[in-house]
């Protein structure tokens, strides 16, 4: 089985610098609803992985995390899509956890528990993180310019090894995706042109 992993703040919901602490809070990305509606008709499995290090800080409480997914899945499930799991690392940067991206704990705790194939799987994120975590397991990844990814493009570009994908936003990414699963030969780079593989950046 291979998946649509997506990280939360900055690829789904706007990014803030200081937390989304209730879904009053919670605002959707222009386009995110229907982008991960249309993911959704792929059959395979969405599952959003996101480091929520305020509960872990003492912002938020774990109970308002998890109410905060509940009331995201019940939106898109509304716009004819759906988040099949959330899986969240709760703790503190300084606690060093095996969860917390960049380390790929999230990843493969959802492999081990769905049966999921990760080196045939997809992450959509946007920072130097959520690339790292990817490239240990072998995930396809893509670095959205919504959120933190383009303050940290250079960053990724330096650091991740692995080839990556840049969109501008997850419209951008599940329109790769589609193409890619949907075996579709016709370019979207007019519908979408920001789309662009790393090395097409790089000199040589």
């Amino acid at each position: 089985m291979r998946a649509i992993f997506l990280d939360r703040d900055g690829v789904i919901c706007e990014n803030r610098s200081d937390y989304v602490k209730s879904w009053s809070e919670f605002q959707f990305l222009p386009g995110a609803q229907q982008s991960l509606a249309a993911l959704s008709r792929l059959g395979l499995p969405m599952i959003v992985v996101t480091n929520q290090s305020a509960v872990g800080r003492g912002i938020i409480s774990a109970n308002t995390v998890e109410e905060i997914h509940q009331r995201m899945a019940a939106e898109v499930t509304a716009y004819g899509g759906r988040i099949d799991r959330v899986i969240y690392c709760p703790h503190h940067p300084e606690e060093k956890c095996e969860c917390r991206k960049p380390k790929p704990g999230m990843l493969l705790k959802a492999a081990k528990e769905m049966g999921i194939e990760l080196t045939r799987s997809y992450l959509i994120g946007d920072a130097v993180t959520d690339l790292l975590a990817a490239q240990q397991v072998g995930c396809q990844s893509f670095l959205v310019l919504t959120g933190r990814g383009f303050q940290q493009l250079i960053s990724a570009l330096c650091l991740v090894d692995q080839p990556f994908t840049i969109t501008h936003n997850l419209m951008g990414a599940m329109n790769y995706i589609l193409r890619a699963e949907l075996q579709i030969t016709d370019p979207l780079e007019e519908r979408d042109p920001y789309t662009r593989h790393y090395s097409q950046l790089l000199p040589g």
